[in-house]
């Protein structure tokens, strides 16, 4: 079943929005032209990663500083987890998940 989130006309540079899928919130964003979707907290200590911020191609979580390479979410600090990423999937002119 797919569950759309965003019209792609809208998906630029710097967009970042969480969404609800399912009681999950993920968080949607656009980071040097490519379209990420990922489970909104930090897997550290579960912080909202919707305020972190980022600098090329790194996110740093707001509440510990943590760090993530976003385009292999892997935690860039010892002992914690990476983040976790979701499948995007594409229907007409939206982007969203395929559950």
């Amino acid at each position: 079943m797919f569950i759309a989130l965003e019209r792609l006309l809208n998906l630029e540079e710097g967009y970042r929005q969480v969404f609800q899928v399912q009681g999950r919130d993920v968080l949607l964003m656009v980071v040097e032209g490519r379209t990420l979707l990922l489970e909104n907290h930090c897997p550290h200590q579960g912080a909202s990663l919707h305020n972190a911020t980022l600098v090329g191609g790194v996110l740093r979580c707001a509440r510990h500083g943590v760090e993530f390479d976003l385009i292999t979410g892997r935690a860039l600090n010892a002992g914690c987890a990476d983040l976790v990423q979701l499948p995007l999937a594409y229907e007409g002119d939206r982007v969203g998940v395929d559950l």
